[in-house]
């Protein structure tokens, strides 16, 4: 009796965590996104900036590629379905076309880099004296080919880092969460915030209507008659959003002592300044010893100037975005990416450089590639977009015409 009742007791125990392990599962996944707990989009932002950030210290084209493949693979796992969520493909291919300026620009322009490996030589044009250190044509050779394609693929990356913030940040949502202190240059940051996006979605916009047309939508023709439209369009739609809002009230202010004021100018204008110091000290190669301390002062300026001019503001929010959890941890992975880089650098700059002269194969140093991957986080935690309808999913079949074939 007591056997019997001692199994059907662990059966019982045994159904009772089968039905709780796929609710614990689903507690763990993450939820599908909605408009009370979207992800804030400066985290986005910091991500985004976090890799790119990585990818300035770097020139090895592995971890750059890496960082490329961190960043899209993410964009395809998190962005919507939206117009604007399609700029990371415009991104890609203005890297690609930079690494081909950059190499063309190396073979006629010549490059300070000395190589032994003479690949080609072109006709040299005679310059004046006082254009000294620049030549057009001369030799190619190995070593400056493949500095300049280090140099150019690291630029590349930077923009596909900044496109995949484009790609997956709400430009809509970003504005929403403009500091209070920022609203009287509203307008302006309307228009340079708008502006990407609207470009993106005027591409779709006339490409869509040129196919419906039975016009070309590639080559050197098309792009020359999309262009000019698209670049207008974009523009008009920005500004059109930047006098609308000028038009509810936004960017006015309560009317507040002058000294208040003069200190959150200077403390806003300071603290920025301060940012852009400390981060071109980051991105630099022998500038992280003053860099990071002059970030951190900026930044605390800044926070304080943008608190004390936020009290200012007379404008409320609806429904404003919650920086959460979730928030941090992406933020957070960008980052660390950056923070793992920055490190790998000072500790073995040759891993992370590879040599021209002589050339060397680059190789994948272990611990800076498994710091990017820490980039890989929010496709693990952000809100999941929602997927299409049912309805959208399938296109309607039209009906056959009458008299033909079923």
């Amino acid at each position: 009796m007591s056997r019997s009742a001692g199994r059907s007791t662990s059966g019982a125990a045994r159904r009772r965590s089968a039905a709780l392990r796929p609710r614990r599962t689903a507690a763990l996944r993450a939820p599908e996104a909605g408009r009370s707990n979207a992800l804030h989009a400066g985290a986005w932002w910091l991500w985004a900036l976090g890799l790119a950030t990585a990818a300035s210290r770097t020139a090895n084209p592995l971890l750059l590629a890496l960082l490329v493949g961190v960043a899209g693979y993410v964009v395809a796992a998190r962005r919507t379905d939206a117009p604007w969520a399609r700029s990371y493909s415009a991104f890609v291919r203005l890297g690609l076309a930079v690494i081909a300026v950059r190499l063309l620009f190396s073979v006629f322009l010549g490059s300070p880099i000395p190589g032994s490996h003479v690949l080609l030589t072109l006709p040299e044009v005679p310059l004046p004296d006082w254009a000294a250190g620049i030549r057009l044509g001369g030799r190619v050779t190995a070593e400056q080919l493949v500095f300049a394609l280090y140099d150019g693929a690291k630029l590349a990356t930077l923009l596909i880092c900044v496109g995949a913030a484009n790609a997956l940040a709400n430009p809509a949502r970003l504005l929403k969460s403009l500091p209070g202190a920022l609203y009287e240059a509203g307008v302006a940051v309307v228009v340079a915030m708008t502006f990407a996006p609207n470009m993106v979605t005027d591409v779709v916009r006339l490409r869509t209507a040129r196919r419906l047309r039975g016009r070309p939508t590639g080559g050197i023709g098309a792009l020359l008659r999309i262009g000019l439209p698209v670049l207008e369009g974009a523009l008009e739609r920005s500004v059109a959003v930047a006098a609308s809002m000028d038009a509810r009230g936004y960017g006015r202010m309560a009317q507040v002592p002058p000294v208040v004021r003069h200190t959150t100018t200077a403390l806003t204008l300071g603290g920025l300044l301060g940012v852009c110091a400390g981060s071109y000290g980051l991105l630099a190669a022998a500038g992280a010893a003053y860099g990071l301390p002059l970030l951190g002062a900026g930044l605390a300026a800044a926070v304080a100037g943008l608190w004390l001019g936020g009290r200012r503001s007379v404008r409320t929010r609806y429904r404003p975005d919650r920086w959460g959890v979730r928030a941090w941890l992406v933020a957070g992975s960008g980052a660390a990416v950056a923070a793992v880089m920055i490190r790998a650098d000072a500790v073995d700059p040759a891993a992370l450089h590879p040599g021209v002269v002589p050339l060397v194969t680059p190789t994948l140093p272990l611990w800076p590639a498994a710091g990017v991957l820490l980039g890989l986080l929010p496709a693990l935690v952000a809100p999941v977009p929602p997927g299409p309808s049912p309805s959208t999913s399938k296109a309607p079949v039209p009906p056959a015409p009458k008299g033909s074939a079923p």
